[in-house]
């Protein structure tokens, strides 16, 4: 059987833009004679696409794309689309096989996720029955996304009493089909492959697994769709964060074309940042980006993967030195400036900020304390805002996840911004991937590594005065927001008791900045946004 793999990239509710995608790979599958062409899941309308799911005139042109498009296609080539199917007052999230110009045959989504990200039970019902379909002479078993991660012996539990898989295997199936959208975290490529070669060994069944890619708002999706042998061994890998074509003949796969395993390092969270802020441009419709370029690594990093994503005549850079901004500071943003090629203004906020302090204080005279700091920041904010509504930049907020956790931020000021890059990223991480973007020139200068991470909104400040050392701050916000450990947990891990009850009040505490932190790119296990969803009024006290 030839199969051809769509891996492709939708953007959310764009259907006459999706379509056009699908059609043209078609009629690439049918050029190469291929018997069966699979595309992710909700290909046709993007995922996620949360409330937009119930709008009756989206609805309407799905059905209709369906009946004019998509099936008329079919009549000399299987096609599995990933579609939300209406059906009276229900909706499910549907695998829809088409052939000979007709719906030949429709799996819904059975394990509908309701954590982290995912809210699938709002708005889908779940499948009635799972079973394999009969295609070329090959029994397939076709299951989405969900489906296909709950093996008990994997993980050695079941988060849901059905196992899709397993119920299809016992009914007799040759190779197992899941068409997915599933988010990146550093680390899940890994994981992913892993899984599957187990479930494929496990079973000792092919494995096909078809990925969306492309950024739709803070979710990335990196695509790396496979194909496993019954030995578990990778036979085709799609490209990670790139659409991708792929052909594969299953009755001819050579020994030799055997695949390695796959492995993470910090390229892959570097590409997922690039795309997501690529995508999120794309798809809103803004073409530049404005960087408030401190001097620090903060800000160097996302200028950086600014300028990799848009291209460096899009990216503007602009320091906006005070009394407390070192000379080093406002050198090393101009060198990162040039490195990078980008365009490079210094707006000085000194008399601004004089302004503020002649009016507000007593005998308008500095007293140096959270308030100014706070004002100086929310300067620059109105400065880049400024420079946004007149000049049609999309302001990046460079704050990174360290920072937004403590709360050690200020609302309407560096938290200003359309797009947050680097919100999921921690400090330390932060360090990592400025060393990878150097990795065979100098583009970030070499003293930005070097000097202690400092906000310079007061005398001779460094971010150690208000925070722990990153690498000790740093796994104890993991520890607490995305392994979900308690306190005494964490003390256990060889942390300090009172730090730890520290650093988790103020986590606690600055939810209210972070509910109005701009979009934040997802990284890792958890972020800060709609995967996290805590109250902003309540107490501990238990």
């Amino acid at each position: 059987m030839k199969i051809v793999i769509g891996q492709i990239n939708p953007t959310v509710g764009d259907l006459k833009g999706n379509v056009e995608k699908i059609i043209k790979i078609i009629n690439k599958a049918k050029e190469l004679s291929s018997d069966l062409i699979i595309f992710p899941e909700l290909s046709l309308i993007g995922y996620p696409p949360r409330d937009l799911i119930y709008n009756l005139e989206l609805a309407d042109s799905i059905k209709k794309i369906l009946k004019n498009y998509i099936a008329p296609l079919s009549y000399d080539l299987g096609i599995i689309l990933g579609c939300p199917l209406y059906n009276d007052t229900n909706i499910y999230n549907s695998a829809l096989f088409f052939y000979n110009g007709t719906l030949f045959f429709r799996q819904d989504k059975t394990l509908l996720p309701s954590y982290d990200v995912f809210d699938e039970t709002r708005y889908f019902k779940p499948a009635t029955d799972i079973s394999p379909i009969t295609f070329k002479n090959k029994r397939l078993g076709i299951t989405i996304c969900e489906d296909i991660w709950n093996d008990k012996d994997y993980w050695n539990r079941k988060i849901y009493e059905v196992d899709p898989i397993e119920k299809l295997v016992s009914q007799g199936v040759d190779v197992i089909i899941n068409i997915s959208a599933s988010p990146y975290h550093y680390g899940k490529i890994s994981l992913r492959t892993d899984m599957l070669s187990f479930i494929a060994k496990k079973y000792k069944k092919k494995v096909i697994y078809v990925n969306q890619v492309g950024g739709n708002d803070d979710l990335i999706f990196d695509g790396t769709s496979l194909v496993i042998d019954e030995n578990g061994y990778i036979v085709w890998k799609g490209k990670s964060f790139e659409e991708d074509f792929g052909f594969i003949d299953l009755l001819d796969v050579q020994k030799d074309e055997v695949l390695e395993s796959i492995t993470e390092d910090i390229s892959s969270v570097y590409k997922a940042l690039i795309l997501g802020i690529k995508d999120y441009f794309n798809k809103t419709g803004f073409k530049r980006a404005l960087v408030a370029l401190s001097g620090g690594i903060d800000s160097s990093v996302v200028a950086c993967l600014a300028v990799s994503a848009l291209g460096k005549e899009n990216v503007l850079g602009i320091s906006m030195p005070s009394r407390y901004s070192s000379k080093e500071s406002v050198i090393d943003a101009k060198d990162l400036a040039r490195n990078l090629g980008i365009e490079f203004r210094v707006i000085p906020i000194e008399k601004i900020f004089s302004s503020f302090i002649e009016i507000l204080n007593p005998n308008g005279e500095p007293l140096i304390d959270m308030a100014e700091e706070n004002l100086q920041a929310r300067i620059r904010g109105n400065i880049i805002m400024f420079i946004s509504n007149r000049e049609g930049y999309l302001v990046l907020s460079t704050g990174n996840k360290s920072e937004l956790a403590m709360g050690y931020c200020t609302l309407y000021g560096d938290m200003t911004g359309g797009l947050s890059v680097i919100g999921d990223i921690p400090k330390t991480l932060v360090y990592e991937l400025a060393r990878f973007i150097n990795r065979e020139r100098e583009i970030i200068p070499e003293r930005v590594f070097k000097k202690p991470p400092s906000a310079e909104l007061r005398p001779n400040q460094k971010d150690e005065d208000s925070l722990p050392p990153y690498h000790i701050l740093d796994p104890i916000i993991k520890a607490y927001i995305e392994d979900n450990l308690s306190i005494d947990k964490i003390v256990g891990l060889g942390f300090r008791r009172d730090l730890v009850e520290d650093i988790v009040k103020r986590i606690d505490s600055a939810e209210y900045k972070r509910r109005q932190s701009p979009l934040v790119l997802k990284v890792t296990t958890k972020a800060f946004g709609i995967g996290r969803r805590m109250p902003i009024a309540w107490k501990r006290n238990w």
